[in-house]
């Protein structure tokens, strides 16, 4: 006794005739009446009588039908299981630079609780179904989601003493200009009065502003910089930046279309909500 014979005994069972129960389960009829004639022998007992138009039922093919059903759903189930397993649903986010830590855990935290048994993918640079970057690096064609948004603030290598005024916050010990900037950064246009006269000698440039907060902790110089990432960077003075209001808004970047994908849409409505 197998599962295909348990199937055949069962479609026979529900349509009474040997026609319609091999239409229903997709097999010929002399396949489907092999099935029931070797599932009576290995029982050794006769589960239908067979008539001009359709069968009879006995009454251990009454017994058996429960029982029948009961095998087939729990082999279905089963089989279900493991091909959900190894069908999980995927999910590709490419992470931009200067993305703090926190906010990338607090993404993924989020898709793995919206979306069960995720096959979660992190990629770092412009890559993947969305983007988890700043506003500024959204593109033409794609929507905005924002997650978090920031101030900036004046980080300063842990030793530098306190400005007097918020007109030299980037004087080293010595009294000396110790800008670090970022100056093919998307922000450096809106960061350049800060700097006033020293803009055009800075201590150091750097590409980004995790890499100028490493500068920064390493004692070359002070950096105006997002709060998120300055929080998390060692060996650095934090300071509120008093006399400039300036802020950014990290979320995810994602092409209109890419909602087609079932865990993104899932992802978003999450983030929205919450």
């Amino acid at each position: 006794m197998d599962y295909r014979q348990l199937r055949a005994f069962i479609a026979v069972f529900e349509e009474r005739n040997i026609t319609a129960a091999a239409q229903r389960i997709h097999l010929s009829q002399p396949a489907l009446s092999g099935s029931i004639r070797l599932l009576e022998a290995s029982l050794g007992t006769t589960l239908f009588l067979r008539k001009a138009r359709g069968v009879d039922l006995t009454d251990d093919a009454r017994s058996l039908y429960p029982q029948a059903r009961r095998m087939v759903a729990e082999a279905d189930d089963l089989a279900q299981r493991f091909r959900q397993r190894g069908e999980r649903e995927c999910l590709t986010i490419g992470v931009e630079q200067d993305v703090a830590r926190a906010t990338v855990q607090h993404l993924a935290t989020t898709a793995h609780a919206c979306v069960p048994g995720l096959q979660l993918r992190l990629l770092a640079g412009c890559e993947g179904d969305a983007r988890l970057a700043s506003e500024d690096l959204r593109c033409e064609d794609e929507l905005f989601l924002p997650i978090l948004s920031e101030g900036y603030v004046l980080a300063s290598p842990a030793a530098y003493p306190a400005p007097e005024n918020d007109g030299a916050p980037g004087l080293d010990p010595e009294g000396r200009a110790s800008w670090i900037t970022c100056p093919t950064h998307a922000s450096h246009q809106r960061l350049m009065p800060l700097y006033g006269a020293a803009a055009h000698a800075p201590a150091a440039h750097a590409d980004n502003f995790s890499l100028a907060l490493d500068l920064v902790a390493a004692g070359v110089g002070t950096a105006v910089v997002p709060e998120s990432l300055a929080e998390e960077t060692p060996r650095v003075l934090i300071r509120p930046l008093k006399a400039v209001d300036l802020k950014r808004r990290i979320g995810v970047c994602y092409p209109i279309q890419s909602l087609d994908h079932s865990p993104l849409t899932l992802l978003r409505n999450a983030l929205h909500a919450g």
